[in-house]
């Protein structure tokens, strides 16, 4: 089986975790603030926050931004549903707005009709998500500039785009967002098996998020309450108090130090996956498929590469020139892409169609062009480590499979 994704580890990264393993620390040692430095190199951020998931780094970006009962979260449907659940973490509504059917990310258009209409109603957004879907940027020049004119703040979801560029800059330096967050399981781009990071420019949320990722305890002096009745002066360096309800969202040292290594093959990475992408662009270029569209001013970092299946085109074409010619499903396309032994994928099931969320009172119908890609959408085989052969495998079954 040719897998969607998979994870790349060489000699170098194995040496590093065994270096951790041999070492004083497997938590909370050197290798994380090491882990947040090539991160902040990286990107240009100020200050970054590692975590044990992208889904805590969420989290917590939401509590620094003060979230809570009463707020609304905005964010896309077609993501996974980390996206909006963060939102519901923090007791605060959620709903969603509609994709971009070119680029699939949120649709800075639709975000503007929408604000609109909450304006109104009184129900503007306190945070928006929007999720660079695949690992191309959102338009976050217009949505930053929507920002400005109704007032909420922005969490970028980068999950998939690490290594990825928006007007020259990289992913995740802030410009355009108050927190960016990033992941780093397995089938991303840079891994640390589990792992997530927030980024930001401003030092306030960066203390937020670090107090609140380790149980809300804290040994600075200078942020702790003085308790009646104790002196806290004659206490000895072990003395630390909870100031916060925090929670155990810490990176380990083995994490951080696979994290380390693997950012310095960054670079390559995204690379090969652009070349990978690219030549898919050219070997299916004559298929009865939507291939991936760049948004101007983006470099992706091609985390995914989805195709959308011209369902109907394939039919108008069945009925005009070959009556006999089978005609198939996205549901065929995929069963027979896997039992060929091509590890397709399908990314996402549209959050709001999820049963959890429909029980909020979403329903079918309320954002169609994301239902619609989600009819279309499949995800096909995309990793660093992947030969020219294995993706010239694909596009031959894919080609079979379609009849092309």
């Amino acid at each position: 089986m040719i897998p969607y994704g998979k994870q790349d580890i060489n000699q170098q990264d194995i040496d590093a975790v065994i270096a951790v393993l041999q070492s004083d620390f497997l938590t909370q040692g050197p290798q994380v603030p090491l882990f947040e430095a090539a991160l902040m190199q990286h990107t240009g951020a100020e200050y970054a926050v590692a975590c044990n998931s992208a889904t805590s780094a969420l989290h917590l970006a939401c509590l620094a931004l003060e979230l809570g009962e009463g707020d609304w979260l905005w964010t896309t449907p077609i993501t996974f549903v980390a996206s909006a659940n963060c939102g519901l973490y923090c007791g605060a509504q959620v709903d969603f707005v509609d994709i971009d059917p070119v680029t699939y990310n949120l649709c800075p258009k639709a975000l503007e009709q929408k604000l609109i209409i909450a304006k109104t109603q009184n129900k503007l957004p306190k945070v928006v998500i929007p999720v660079h879907l695949c690992g191309q940027s959102c338009d976050m020049a217009a949505i930053h500039a929507l920002s400005l004119q109704y007032g909420f703040k922005i969490i970028e979801d980068a999950a998939h785009a690490i290594g990825g560029e928006y007007q020259g800059k990289p992913i995740g330096c802030g410009d355009y967002s108050d927190i960016t967050v990033f992941s780093f399981h397995p089938v991303k781009i840079v891994t640390t098996a589990e792992g997530g990071a927030a980024l930001t420019n401003q030092q306030a949320l960066a203390d937020k998020m670090s107090l609140l990722r380790s149980h809300g305890i804290t040994r600075n002096t200078a942020l702790m309450t003085p308790v009646a009745g104790f002196d806290m002066q004659a206490q000895g360096d072990w003395y630390y108090q909870q100031v916060e309800l925090g929670f155990n969202y810490r990176m380990t040292e083995l994490q951080a130090a696979l994290g380390v290594s693997q950012m310095q093959r960054l670079t390559q990475f995204v690379a090969e996956r652009q070349r990978l992408a690219l030549r898919y662009n050219q070997l299916l270029s004559a298929l009865p498929l939507t291939l991936p569209t760049q948004l101007a001013q983006t470099n992706s970092a091609w985390h995914l590469y989805v195709i959308k299946l011209e369902l109907e085109l394939e039919l108008e074409l069945e009925l005009e020139v070959n009556r006999d010619k089978k005609h198939f499903s996205q549901k065929d396309v995929f069963k027979q892409l896997r039992e060929s032994g091509i590890g397709v994928n399908l990314h996402y099931i549209p959050v709001h169609t999820q049963p959890y969320y429909q029980a909020m009172g979403f329903v079918y119908g309320d954002f169609p062009l994301a239902e619609g890609y989600y009819q279309q959408a499949i995800s096909l085989p995309l990793f660093h480590g992947m030969t020219d052969a294995q993706q010239d495998e694909v596009v031959r079954v894919l080609t079979q499979v379609l009849g092309a």
